[in-house]
C-alpha cells in the first residue's frame, strides 16, 4: 500500500486551474482501482492520496500524469508501507510481512 502526500510548489490560484483536470485523474484511478482515498491537507498545502494493488514502478507512472506534477504546481512524496492492520472494510488490502 502506498501514501502519496503532494505538495502544492505553485499559488493556489494556479492549482485551482488545475483542480478539474486533476480531479479527472483521480477518478480515472479510482475506476482503475487504485486510489482508495484522496483528499486534500489543513492547511490546505497539498494533498494526500492512498494507493494500492500497483508496483511502485505502475505508481510513478501514475503520479507522473497526475496534471499537477505534468505542469511543474507540485511534487508527489510516494511512501510505501505494509498495512498488516486494516479496518474491516479494507480487509482486502491487508498484508503479510
Amino acid at each position: 500500500m502506498f501514501v502519496i502526500s503532494v505538495h502544492y510548489t505553485a499559488p493556489l490560484e494556479r492549482i485551482d486551474d488545475l483542480m478539474s483536470a486533476h480531479v479527472r485523474w483521480l477518478d480515472a484511478n479510482y475506476e482503475a482501482g487504485v486510489f482508495l482515498a484522496s483528499g486534500r491537507k489543513v492547511p490546505r498545502t497539498g494533498g494526500v492520496i492512498l494507493a494500492a494493488g500497483v508496483s511502485r514502478e505502475d505508481l510513478d507512472a501514475i503520479v507522473a500524469e497526475d496534471p499537477f506534477a505534468k505542469e511543474g504546481a507540485a511534487n508527489h512524496e510516494i511512501t510505501e508501507f505494509l498495512a498488516t492492520k486494516t479496518a474491516p472494510a479494507l480487509s482486502a488490502y491487508r498484508q503479510q510481512l
